[in-house]
């Protein structure tokens, strides 16, 4: 295998599985604190036991996230060693943050949530749950910092030696692609976060067991799951793409699949690319709804891909059409489902709905998908670059490193991450069989 692509692979394997658990602790950490404001607020023990319940299963899935994180960060020195040389000083500022701040402050009050409940006041105890959401989402803000500048890379000059310097945090902090790169995701992640709240929920009320906290489950996991998928097809979807039209419009004319320029041209439901006549075939598309949603006109001129260098075009554009597409048809098909459960809980009879309350067990994992998919969309639109418009893929990797070598570390990987992937489910499975419990008894004073 060529050696390029032997990195690339080894690199897409270990970031697609590392972000299966932190969609799910940035999703969880929001439910956590609402849980927890209802607690202490109301003062009702069932929510603050609800709390601690999700906590157990953010811990199990937050350490999951920190061990197939980690060898993501050697990457940047062992296989893409000409990238982290040109661009280190620029995206090593926001890795950097990511760990100081972010993911210390994650992880410190997750501690003070976990085991500090009666040795610290009860506002201090709902304040760690804030801050715990907090550091979760301020860690979701500097990766994706990192990659809305290799998306669009601002704030940058060239140095002397031919490496890039930082010539402005505040350009970095305030990059174009990173808000709407940001809250699109946040919104992705919470959509996962609330899909397996309400699918364990759902679960519950259909064995019979944990009744009160089945409907606290599907109650809260439906209502923000909807605010959740309503808000990733706008404003953040919507923006997004607009981005996508702005700064990189080869990509969105393979992420649509359109091969011609057009003044009016249409979004494509469905359709399979002919990289070989240059067409899309068996389209069935809707006029001018692109034209539109990218410039607000019906009749705006879209470039196709013919219009751009074949050089700069995606790599594999039929791949970056089909990950678009599932990603927004499941988005779809998630909306629908969100409102038939809200119709129904707003009757009042949506606890008692088993095919919904199934329907929800099996949406469980589709946000994973989705969220794969759109990850999956934004990396494949930015090749042939590692920084777009700065350093092509095929010149950031590290000369030093063989292909067998990749392959064989990516082989290593995938053994390994099976049995961490045994051992998340099982724990999941055994804290979810026990359920919610009681807070323990405080501690008798010592005299």
């Amino acid at each position: 295998m060529d050696r390029v692509l032997a990195d690339r692979w080894q690199f897409a394997f270990t970031i697609t599985y590392h972000y299966l658990y932190p969609q799910l602790t940035m999703g969880l950490a929001l439910l956590i604190f609402v849980l927890k404001t209802i607690g202490y607020r109301t003062r009702n023990a069932h929510y603050d036991n609800a709390a601690r319940f999700w906590a157990r299963v953010f811990a199990v899935t937050f350490a999951l996230g920190i061990v197939t994180g980690i060898p993501m960060e050697f990457q940047f020195g062992t296989n893409w060693a000409r990238f982290a040389n040109f661009a280190g000083n620029i995206i090593g500022q926001t890795l950097a943050l990511e760990g100081v701040f972010a993911f210390f402050l994650e992880s410190g009050f997750l501690g003070i949530f976990l085991w500090g409940e009666n040795k610290v006041s009860r506002r201090a105890h709902w304040l760690s749950s804030l801050l715990l959401f907090a550091g979760a989402w301020l860690s979701g803000w500097f990766i994706i910092a990192t990659n809305a500048w290799m998306q669009n890379p601002v704030g940058y000059r060239a140095g002397a030696n031919g490496q890039l310097e930082l010539e402005s945090f505040r350009a970095l902090m305030g990059n174009p692609w990173l808000v709407w790169q940001y809250f699109h995701n946040m919104c992705g992640a919470t959509a996962t976060g609330s899909f397996v709240m309400a699918g364990l929920g759902a679960y519950y009320l259909l064995a019979g067991k944990f009744r009160e906290y089945g409907r606290t489950f599907v109650r809260l996991g439906v209502i923000a799951g909807s605010a959740a998928v309503f808000l990733l097809l706008f404003p953040t979807g919507d923006e997004q793409g607009r981005n996508v039209a702005r700064y990189n419009p080869v990509a969105l004319a393979a992420m649509e699949g359109l091969f011609e320029s057009q003044h009016g041209a249409p979004i494509a439901l469905v359709g399979q690319p002919d990289m070989e006549h240059l067409r899309l075939d068996n389209p069935i598309a809707i006029p001018n709804v692109l034209s539109f949603l990218t410039y607000r006109r019906w009749e705006a001129r879209v470039e196709g891909l013919k219009a751009f260098p074949r050089d700069i075009w995606p790599d594999n554009v039929p791949l970056l059409y089909f990950a678009y597409h599932i990603m927004v048809g499941l988005g779809t098909i998630f909306i629908a489902a969100m409102l038939f459960c809200l119709f129904f809980m707003w009757r009042g009879t949506l606890y008692e709905k088993r095919p919904l309350l199934w329907l929800l067990i099996v949406l469980m994992p589709f946000p994973y998908v989705a969220n794969t998919a759109g990850w999956l969309t934004a990396e494949l639109g930015r090749q042939p670059w590692v920084a777009r418009g700065l350093l092509r893929t095929a010149d950031g990797n590290s000369p030093a490193v063989s292909s067998g070598n990749a392959i064989f570390s990516l082989l290593g990987f995938m053994g390994l991450y099976t049995l961490l992937s045994i051992i998340f489910l099982f724990l999941i499975y055994r804290i979810a069989q026990r359920g919610p419990e009681p807070a323990p008894p405080a501690a008798e004073p010592v005299h």
